[in-house]
């Protein structure tokens, strides 16, 4: 970053939500009701795929690096969120935010590679059923995970790289309540449309390629489902996919509305609901969405409390 950045003010200043005291008091109660479902719901189900061996399956094991990831993203804007509502510090350091900025990038990327990954398991599940324990195999599913991850940490490497290249020599108050990548360009007094064109193309490349395949997997999918004959069967194959649907369209509607668009169309309203949603809101939802409609975590939470009421017993 180049010395105009630091020398006059060497902080950011995050706006927040709203100036209305009485309206931040009640988003800080609520933000911190949603953090600590979000906390509990994830660890909660992280524990109960650990402790159940009926669950060591690769579908489990793709969703408890989606409860880790919605843990973390959520744990890397929340607190900060809840600081800036709850006191008067609205400050942040040019080091701060683009830290945050960096993993924010980082997690949701990931993110959106594991949901392919979890889409491919349930193409194969359904549609290959008899190779489904050759070619889902402990070894790929690491590599899928892996390679999620690699491509989260280049995502955010490339933005934050753009980004510490730009000039912010007037005004360095972020309309928004955490570092994010459009209110970040804004403030910048340099030629931007190199890094927006090359922060664009990445994270189009990363909607676009992980939604091409999670589309693909799920027209074979149905084209599957609709060639069983019992209705029974047909239910119980959809039923297989149904909370991944769930979570899939929540998780990139807002996604593709928030950044698969120019900086110059930002808007300070909407763009604000839709980030609080997918920062904050989405974490808390997915533990719900996955065992709420899933038979199998709701038995393997009977399960753990059974087996913990006889170790009590024998105790």
């Amino acid at each position: 970053m180049s010395a105009c950045n630091h020398t006059n003010e060497p902080e950011f200043t995050l706006v927040g939500l709203t100036d209305s005291k009485e309206i931040q008091l009640v988003l800080s109660v609520l933000f911190l009701l949603i953090y600590m479902l979000t906390v509990l719901g994830n660890i909660g189900m992280i524990l109960i795929i650990h402790l159940d061996v009926q669950l060591h399956t690769p579908m489990y094991f793709f969703l408890t690096h989606l409860s880790f990831l919605d843990l973390s993203y959520s744990t890397v804007i929340t607190p900060k969120t809840l600081q800036n509502t709850l006191t008067s510090i609205k400050n942040i350091s040019f080091m701060g935010c683009f830290t945050q900025l960096y993993f924010f990038v980082l997690l949701a990327a990931s993110e959106c590679f594991i949901l392919s990954s979890m889409a491919y398991d349930r193409y194969v599940a359904i549609c290959n059923p008899l190779h489904y324990p050759v070619i889902m195999s402990p070894r790929r599913s690491y590599t899928l995970i892996t390679v999620s991850y690699m491509i989260g940490v280049l995502d955010s490497s490339v933005t934050v790289f753009c980004l510490s290249t730009l000039d912010f020599c007037n005004s360095k108050v972020i309309h928004h309540f955490f570092c994010d990548t459009f209110p970040i360009l804004a403030l910048s007094c340099s030629d931007t449309y190199n890094a927006e064109a090359t922060i664009f193309v990445l994270a189009g490349s990363t909607l676009l390629l992980s939604l091409i395949t999670i589309s693909s997997s799920y027209v074979s999918i149905l084209s599957t489902i609709l060639k069983i004959n019992s209705s029974s069967g047909k239910h119980k194959a959809f039923s297989t996919c149904a909370s991944h649907l769930i979570g899939v369209t929540v998780f990139y509607g807002t996604m593709i509305f928030t950044y698969l668009k120019p900086s110059t169309s930002y808007s300070l309203g909407k763009d604000q609901v839709a980030s609080v949603f997918y920062t904050i809101v989405i974490p808390m939802l997915n533990p719900l969405i996955y065992s709420l409609r899933n038979k199998e975590v709701k038995s393997a939470v009977v399960r753990v409390m059974k087996k913990r009421e006889c170790i009590q017993k024998l105790e």
